[in-house]
């Protein structure tokens, strides 16, 4: 959800700047190294104080350490960008341009760990690596193996979150709640259809339906209807045990057991939800939903239906992932503050609050919904401190902060 289209100049003016600068990003020393006093001090003996201070307590590296402000991206190179499984080694400079996102709207020093992803063992490999790190940012990881490896590291005491999951979820919601805004739709009363059941899809459907959430921090839709290649995932479909996180669409959603394709789950519905392939919602299909319509249609490059020809259909608010149309619905809006509220609360784990109040405090940067802005703008460092204070509280309030 990061990129938009490029074109030839920009691709090849692209591998000139990665080529000029051997990546983007480099590690430079906080302190000066410019005589022995220096060294003794950075280096041996001095050092072994902080470790042994480290090692009676080892709450106190975030006091010593670069732990209070350092994150992990972590992928195993399986489902990068619109690229697919190109590996560890071609994973790199996306994780590279994710690092510096983190630097420039969050001020959080973030690395790179790319794996392979034929590694058995890539959950515990992670979490050895976890001591140097505040936080884990799991990117770019094929479903359903990026549900199981960020389920099995929720306990290792600092917080992981799979950004292509709930950082998309959360922008998704707020987007959401300030469209109803703009048109007047009660949000509870909504009726939505989602295409797309991979890791984006699902984690969509589970915030917005509240399925897993605290129903005292969480507010539901009436309804969701997931799609996947197949059509509707409804209860009964032949196949579903063999996928257990569509199976517990399946059970959560789709009230009415619709089964048929996304035409038939659009007709009707009152928010449509694209996080999958370009160009398969017609202007027919938007034309068959409820009144003043609201359409994400977040496939890039090139969106489920283009903007406009939404429009035609009747949608009232209409959002994509580009930012060469209104209403971009970017997780970069999300992520950043998420985890420099989680830093600054040294906290244990991204918890359902902490999601919900970042969502939350994203629509509040936009006080006064418009349907051609329901979001700010992508590039607004306020809306990155807004979302930290919110999820450092919510960190708070939940009792996962770790006070020194």
């Amino acid at each position: 959800m990061l990129f938009s289209p490029g074109s030839d100049d920009i691709y090849r003016e692209a591998l000139e700047l990665h080529a000029k600068h051997k990546g983007k990003l480099e590690i430079r020393s906080k302190v000066p190294l410019r005589n022995k006093h220096d060294l003794s001090l950075a280096y041996t003996p001095g050092v072994a104080e902080v470790c042994r201070e480290i090692a009676r307590d080892k709450n106190l590296a975030y006091r010593y350490t670069l732990k209070a402000n350092t994150i992990a991206i972590v992928t195993d190179g399986s489902a990068v960008l619109g690229l697919g499984n190109i590996g560890g080694h071609a994973a790199i400079p996306v994780m590279e341009g994710k690092a510096i996102l983190f630097r420039e709207f969050a001020g959080i020093d973030a690395f790179p760990i790319c794996f392979e992803n034929y590694e058995t063992d890539f959950t515990d490999q992670v979490r050895n690596i976890a001591p140097v790190f505040g936080g884990i940012n799991l990117e770019d990881i094929a479903a359903p193996k990026c549900f199981e490896v960020e389920d099995a590291l929720q306990e290792i005491g600092i917080p992981v979150m799979h950004d292509d999951q709930h950082g998309t979820a959360v922008v998704v919601l707020a987007a959401i709640l300030n469209a109803c805004k703009a048109t007047g739709k009660k949000f509870e009363d909504l009726n939505l259809v989602i295409c797309g059941a991979g890791a984006a899809g699902y984690a969509i459907a589970r915030l917005l339906k509240c399925i897993g959430y605290d129903p005292d921090v969480c507010s539901s839709v009436q309804d969701i209807i997931v799609c996947d290649t197949r059509g509707t995932i409804y209860r009964g479909r032949e196949g579903l045990y063999k996928n257990k996180y569509k199976f517990i669409l399946a059970e959560e959603t789709n009230h009415h057991a619709l089964a048929g394709t996304l035409a038939d789950a659009m007709r009707g519905a009152d928010v449509f939800v694209g996080v999958s392939a370009p160009g398969i919602v017609t202007e027919e299909m938007v034309r068959s939903m409820n009144s003043d319509a609201i359409v994400f249609a977040m496939a890039n490059p090139v969106p489920e239906i283009m903007p406009d020809r939404a429009k035609n259909g009747g949608a009232a608010v209409v959002g994509t992932g580009r930012s060469d149309f209104p209403n971009q619905i970017n997780n970069v809006l999300a992520f950043p503050g998420i985890f420099r509220g989680a830093l600054d609360a040294r906290a244990t784990k991204i918890t359902d609050e902490m999601k919900i109040a970042a969502a939350h405090a994203i629509a509040d940067c936009v006080p006064k919904p418009q349907k051609d802005r329901i979001l700010p703008n992508i590039l607004d460092k306020a809306v990155t401190r807004a979302v930290a204070a919110a999820v450092a509280r919510a960190a708070e309030a939940c009792g996962c902060s770790r006070k020194l």
